[in-house]
This record gives C-alpha cells, structure tokens and sequence, in this order.
C-alpha cells in the first residue's frame, strides 16, 4: 500500500531574507513566508491529506498550521525533520562563510541522511496508506530526497520556500 509524501520546505523567515544561517534555531516567517504557506494551503486545499507533520522548529509549525488549517487538521512534531545543526556557523551572514574553515560541531551529512531515512521510516510505519505533507527546511529535505531517491545530496535541486514535492512511499 503506497503512502504519498508531500515534502514542503517551510515559507520565508526574516533570517532567510537576511542571509543569516538558522540551522536549529526557532525561526520567524515574513509577512512574505506566511502569504507562501497560504498559497500553499489554497493549492492545496481541495486535495485529501490524511496527517500534517512538521519539524519541532517555529518556522516549519507555523507553516504547517498555515497549510493545515483549511483541512481543520493539526499538526504533529518531529524532531526528525529539524534543520541541519550548523554548530558554530549557526547565526552568521552567510556570505562570510564562503572560506571560513568548518567547526567540528556542524552536524555531519552522513548523520543528517540517517536522520533523514529514520524519519521516511515513521512515516511509512506510522501512516501507511496514508497521505502526510510534512514541513522541513531546505538542507533536511534534501537529505529525505537523497534518502529517497538514492542519490547524493549535491544531485538533489534545492526547494524554494513553501515549494511542495511529492514522494511515493
């Protein structure tokens, strides 16, 4: 029995506009993040979706409860989604990153990736059959979508804000 997963990256937050890297930070959408993630729920409105899901991390529930609320659904948090931990790089502009030798506390890809399969593991187990559009961050879904599809992250293309794919489980 296929579980369908829609993937959405969560809608703009003010450090996204700024250029500052949040990593595991709570994050707060824009006036821009949050007319995304009604766009999302207007696309989306008609289509049957069973469970919402989101990162543990404010960004990702507030765009969730955004896109849920016309199907008068709530939202369950996973920590299994939360953005990658950027240790020491957390909070900087990321243009002065570019050269900037790595901390040793940034979360490592291949702990991201086994994050990643752990959290398409729940979702077949728990919602089998079912239909879940989840809210991550751009680095995690990346590692879903490479979990997924087989592929390393850098042939993953990256999501847009609120962009929305979907996975067959």
């Amino acid at each position: 029995m296929n579980t369908t997963l829609l993937l959405v990256r969560h809608g703009e937050t003010v450090d996204n506009a700024n250029q500052i890297l949040q990593g595991q930070t709570p994050g707060e959408l824009t006036a821009l993040g949050r007319r995304q993630a009604a766009e999302v729920a207007a696309r989306l409105g008609s289509e049957h979706i069973d469970i919402f899901v989101s990162s543990d991390l404010k960004r990702a529930e507030d765009t969730c409860a955004i896109i849920a609320h016309p199907h008068g659904k709530t939202v369950i948090t996973s920590p299994l989604l939360r953005e990658r931990d950027w240790g020491g790089f957390t909070g900087k502009y990321i243009p002065d990153l570019k050269d900037a030798p790595w901390p040793d506390d940034v979360e490592t890809l291949a702990a991201m990736k086994q994050r990643a399969a752990r959290f398409i593991e729940f979702i077949r187990h728990d919602f089998c059959g079912k239909t879940v559009l989840a809210v991550g961050h751009g680095i995690i879904n990346k590692a879903v979508m490479s979990v997924y599809y087989g592929k390393p992250m850098n042939e993953i293309e990256k999501m847009r804000n609120a962009e929305v794919r979907r996975l067959t489980l």
